[in-house]
């Protein structure tokens, strides 16, 4: 059975499909791979998928499933393809939320993707943002100097947080489990304290700002630029800003 190139998400996917492209869906869900030669098999509902090239690829584009990796019962309150349990101390595998997709954010908040990068650890660090707002996209490359990889994954966070207007209602994706634990699950920080104090103190303000995970280098596009912005800093030692207004909608002609 043929292929198709599909988003689920933001992240490019391999779905099932017929000769003429179109998904094959059994109870609404559709047969999917993240990677040509990942070897395990998942599924996504329909619904969720969006095709972004027809042309069928043949059946051998994709090899077989070794370890079939069975979709739970998912339900209207959790859109995501998969549900991810989390294990011990609330972490959940990057299989789980590779499976599961990105956490989806309120109707009308701003997107925030950050992350942070360390060559050697500790060694020379920087973090990457990427806001996406209505107003427009911001993206931030920052060097720390010579930190930890957590001090640089905390501090994206920190500066995610600096872009966010007071009162603003905004969903932080990072794919460190390490900060999420540490600022939102109650996990003991026996490192960094005053860093991850300081964060603490900021969101206990901002009640409308929430932190979720996604598993880096997994094809979720806005965390993989976080992740180049935040690896440009480390290896050219500097700091830029960029601002991208959006662009007005013209009015339609009379």
């Amino acid at each position: 059975m043929p292929w198709v190139r599909a988003l689920l998400r933001e992240q490019k996917i391999y779905a099932r499909a017929d000769a003429t492209g179109a998904l094959v869906a059994d109870n609404g869900r559709v047969e999917i791979r993240y990677k040509p030669s990942d070897g395990r098999r998942y599924e996504a509902r329909a619904a969720n998928l969006t095709i972004v090239d027809a042309t069928p690829l043949p059946d051998s584009t994709c090899g077989d499933a070794v370890a079939v990796e069975k979709a739970e019962k998912s339900s209207a309150a959790a859109p995501a393809a998969v549900v991810a349990r989390p294990g011990a101390g609330g972490r959940i595998t990057k299989a789980q939320a590779i499976a599961a997709g990105p956490p989806k954010a309120p109707d009308g908040a701003i997107i925030v993707y950050c992350d942070g990068a360390c060559s050697g650890n500790p060694g020379p660090a920087g973090l990457g943002v990427v806001v996406v707002a209505p107003t427009g996209r911001v993206e931030l490359s920052e060097y720390l100097g010579l930190h930890t990889n957590n001090i640089a994954e905390l501090t994206a966070v920190l500066r995610a947080l600096g872009e966010i207007p007071a009162g603003q209602e905004a969903m932080i994706y990072t794919d460190s489990q390490y900060s999420i634990g540490v600022l939102q699950k109650g996990w003991k920080a026996k490192a960094n304290v005053e860093l991850v104090a300081q964060l603490r103190a900021v969101l206990k303000t901002r009640p409308a700002v929430k932190l979720a995970y996604v598993p880096g280098h997994s094809g979720v596009l806005l965390n993989e630029r976080a992740d180049q912005l935040a690896r440009e800093a480390v290896e050219g030692r500097k700091t830029r800003r960029a601002e991208y207004p959006s662009k007005p909608v013209e009015p339609p002609l009379p």
